[in-house]
């Protein structure tokens, strides 16, 4: 089976090392891909630059409040784009903001999650995010692994 690809876009060290060490005691084999901002996502989404060889995500984790452009403005911008609108994002962000939740909802997110600041507590959250996307849902198969 092809490991599942994971585009997480976020710009906090300590939060990729924890979902890194969450996926990595996961059930499913997964590469996880990083993009430290709005622009770096988007260019690795669309395979410029050096991500030119980027495998397509079957998931995008993205956070609210990045550098550069925001979540907001990454989501719209996916959402909004043929290539790359079926391909499901989860909000994954500190925001509890019922506002940020209506926006994000609006700008199609498939889920949104607030991040819990306990440790053990975010690690549940991100395996329920691997187990729920990839052992329960059903995904179109050109998602994370048909032509650009």
């Amino acid at each position: 089976m092809k490991p599942i690809e994971i585009l997480l876009v976020e710009d906090n060290p300590g939060d990729v090392r924890l979902t890194r060490e969450a996926l990595r005691d996961g059930k499913m084999k997964n590469n996880l891909h990083v993009a430290m901002d709005g622009v770096e996502a988007l260019a690795f989404l669309r395979r410029e630059g050096r991500h030119t060889a980027a495998p397509r995500p079957d998931v995008i984790l993205l956070d609210l409040n990045l550098p550069k452009k925001n979540g907001r403005e990454v989501l719209a911008e996916v959402k909004s784009d043929p290539e790359l609108m079926r391909i499901p994002v989860v909000v994954l962000t500190t925001s509890a903001d019922e506002h940020d939740v209506l926006k994000a909802y609006e700008y199609h997110a498939n889920c949104y999650i607030t991040k819990p600041v306990d440790l053990e507590k975010f690690l549940d959250v991100v395996r329920s995010i691997e187990d729920f996307w990839f052992t329960i849902v059903r995904l179109p198969s050109d998602v994370g692994h048909g032509p650009k």
